[in-house]
């Protein structure tokens, strides 16, 4: 069987952890965190998310919720640590939704940052993600 080649998009104006495939938009003081369209590839269709409850703490690298993916679960890890203070409910009820929007309707939590400007220097912009893309996949398109 032939694998399939990443084509996808990676906006420019949002922060990603290349370690864990995330991506976080800050908001005044919160964030938005959500899968990369890339992480979302090599995950492959995600048909069950489910967040942790809103008020949790949770660290940097740590489980913010779970995928469930046609063959297995995969832990979430967190890009930076951050008080849960809401959770995409729209994504869990219908996880499509992560699939085909995780830049927008399919971003995962919303949260207050715990340690933003200690871990801040771990995210990479755009163009240092798609580079981290094109090493793990090189024939990488990005539209």
């Amino acid at each position: 069987m032939t694998r399939k080649t990443f084509i996808g998009h990676i906006p420019g104006d949002l922060l990603y952890d290349a370690q864990y495939d995330m991506w976080v938009r800050p908001d005044g003081a919160e964030v938005l965190i959500g899968a990369s369209s890339f992480g979302l590839f090599l995950a492959g269709e995600i048909i069950g998310f489910t967040a942790k409850p809103k008020g949790a703490e949770v660290s940097r690298e740590r489980g913010l919720g779970t995928v469930e993916c046609a063959k297995t679960v995969l832990a979430v890890h967190a890009p930076v640590s951050f008080l849960l203070l809401e959770a995409n409910e729209a994504a869990e009820e219908r996880p499509a939704i992560l699939n085909g929007d995780p830049y927008d309707a399919g971003w995962m939590v919303r949260g207050r940052p715990t340690a933003w400007e200690a871990e801040r220097g771990r995210l990479v912009d755009a163009a240092a993600y798609r580079a981290h893309v094109r090493r793990v996949e090189p024939a990488a398109e990005f539209l």
